[in-house]
């Protein structure tokens, strides 16, 4: 293949003039075509009658729609494609990091939330972890110390015991056989093997840490190439012990086991008690509503989906329709709004079996209250002051996956899955074919805060799926992964949608704001912030007028035109009086929506 991509690029440098040769990049050269319905930046959503999937990887997509076919249910499907996604997209998830899941049941017309997060070891106290960390004042990425329990697994049974109809060895045989077999790299998967390749390389000559069995299993000959033949036969022998032998094989069992040896190993202090302790568990969804019957529902902490509801709470406040979506003021409100959730991120969400969440947090009053704050005309230098910022950045820029799949009978799934940082934390247990997350690294050192480091507890977590109801009933699913972007971006997707009228994969396509900076939930709870305005990332399909009227409000904008931090978007969408569905997919990720 990569001689195939050689050649064909060697011919086309002698078939192009000099001049071509010398210009900028095609993109730069010419603009976006003609459609002959809806905007020019987009493409039509996809419409299906009797199921749909949407995830970051076709095959992924197809291996969903398969399922499906045979017999299986959205819940079935959702873990078959989140299986293969491991596999593909190595680079967002696995089966070594957490999972959170929105399931719509028809049957009992009730939203079900499973937070299959892990927690740290209950042998080891903040103490003991400061005293590893040498005078540290963070976690680092890599390495045994951020590890925590992966509950994808455990996740994946939960769903199938309550939900699911297929047996859980023919759910993981599609991505048994591609793991054996091999399937070709996708592009833009293929851009981050290559940038977690140099990140593990760099880090390695600062930070020791074993990476032998990562290297061998996905870099044996460096990073792959779009459209290199990848296999990894150690996660295929992993996946066929899971489906055989079930959840108990990957807690109590020979994986277990290994899993544990390998982490002491290397000076972790998880024991085979920790794994078995482990399981998931079914949480309340929470609801805003936005106006006109759309409602956001969201999954609590110690997730941040809740950033996203507060976020509107407090712009229900105002009616962006009186501008134009891509306007200053309608950015300047959003980004009002993310700063104020995050402050109350920051300070409050943590695993609420150690620290609750206080509840007027999402009420109404609460958000009107906070929307009073704002100034329409001028961003503020702070909000809620008392924080010192000496914790690492949240999650990285495309470092999780979300999929969504629904079925005939009106089952919807909206599902999250991620290692965190990068690929995880360097470490594959010996032949596992996985990457251990690094989830822990989001725990605050601070013992006073809500999310400090403790025994057997949860972090922070960055990962929320989404649904949307309309007057009540189920109107969507919906996901936009990549770190605080995400109730940020969820938003964003709902105002296009709500206020401004755009379609399923419009709300996705268009130009995105991201937020970065100012407080972080890692951080302590006293000082001054290092960075309380942070910064507003914008994409390219924000005018340049726009651009320069926020920096006249007091916003720091930077324009940035890769796509990597603004995340990576699946929605599906049911009408609710003819029960089709309609996908939409992200531009930015390799991914497709597809139905049947």
């Amino acid at each position: 293949m990569r001689i195939l991509a050689a050649a064909t690029s060697l011919l086309a440098l002698v078939a192009a003039p000099i001049a071509a040769q010398e210009a900028q990049p095609v993109e730069e050269q010419i603009g976006a075509g003609g459609r002959p319905v809806g905007a020019n930046w987009s493409r039509s959503p996809v419409y299906a009658e009797n199921g749909m999937a949407a995830t970051a990887h076709p095959l992924a997509t197809q291996i969903a729609l398969q399922v499906l076919r045979e017999g299986g249910n959205a819940v079935d499907a959702a873990i078959a494609a989140n299986a293969a996604l491991g596999l593909m997209e190595p680079t967002g998830n696995g089966i070594g990091g957490d999972l959170f899941a929105i399931v719509y049941d028809p049957k009992t017309d009730q939203l079900y939330g499973l937070n299959g997060s892990g927690a740290s070891p209950r042998g080891q106290t903040l103490d003991d972890l400061l005293e590893k960390l040498g005078g540290a004042d963070a976690l680092p990425p890599v390495g045994p110390l951020p590890v925590t329990i992966p509950g994808t697994v455990d996740a994946w049974f939960a769903m199938h015991k309550r939900f699911g109809k297929m047996p859980m060895n023919e759910v993981l045989a599609p991505t048994v056989d591609y793991a054996r077999k091999g399937h070709p790299v996708a592009p833009v998967i293929a851009m981050y093997l290559d940038r977690s390749l140099r990140s593990y390389t760099q880090r390695l000559e600062t930070t020791a840490f074993e990476f032998d069995n990562a290297r061998a299993t996905y870099f044996a000959d460096g990073a792959p190439e779009a459209g290199d033949i990848f296999k990894n036969p150690d996660l295929a022998n992993t996946l066929e012990t899971i489906g055989r032998e079930g959840r108990d094989a990957f807690y109590e069992g020979e994986l277990a086991k290994v899993m544990v040896d390998y982490l002491q190993r290397q000076g972790s202090a998880f024991t085979l008690a920790d794994f078995a302790a482990h399981k998931s568990e079914w949480v309340d969804v929470g609801c805003a509503e936005y106006r006109d019957g759309f409602e956001l529902c969201e999954l609590p902490p110690n997730s941040q989906g809740f950033a996203a509801l507060q976020m509107v709470n407090i712009l229900r406040n105002v009616d962006l329709r009186q501008w134009e979506r891509g306007s200053p003021e309608v950015i300047h409100y959003i980004t009002e709004a993310k700063r104020l959730a995050y402050a109350d991120v920051a300070r409050f969400y943590a695993d609420p079996n150690f620290s609750a969440l206080p509840q007027e947090l999402l009420t109404k009053e609460y958000g009107a209250q906070r929307f009073a704050l704002i100034n329409p005309n001028k961003a503020a230098p702070e909000y809620d002051a008392g924080e010192i910022a000496v914790a690492p950045k949240l999650e990285g820029e495309g470092d999780t996956t979300y999929l969504t799949v629904t079925d005939k009978d009106g089952m919807m799934v909206s599902l999250i899955q991620s290692n965190y940082r990068g690929m995880g934390g360097g470490l594959v247990p010996d032949g596992l074919g996985f990457m251990l997350q690094d989830r822990g690294e989001l725990f605050s050192l601070d013992p006073e805060h809500p999310n400090a480091y403790e025994p057997g507890k949860r972090p922070f977590h960055t990962i929320i799926p989404a649904f949307v109801k309309k007057d009540g009933k189920p109107f969507m699913t919906l996901g936009l992964m990549g770190g605080g972007m995400q109730p940020q971006g969820h938003v964003q997707v709902l105002i296009n949608m709500v206020d401004f009228g755009m379609n399923i994969q419009e709300a996705g396509d268009a130009a995105r704001i991201n937020h970065d900076g100012g407080r972080q939930p890692t951080e302590g709870m006293t000082g001054p912030s290092a960075d309380p305005l942070g910064t507003l990332n914008v994409e390219p399909g924000i005018r340049a007028e726009t651009v320069e009227a926020l920096r006249a409000m007091g916003h720091n904008v930077r324009v940035v035109s890769n796509g990597i931090m603004f995340g990576g978007y699946q929605a599906i969408m049911r009408d609710p009086e003819t029960g089709i569905y309609a996908g939409g997919t992200e531009m930015r990720k390799d991914g497709q929506a597809s139905g049947y």
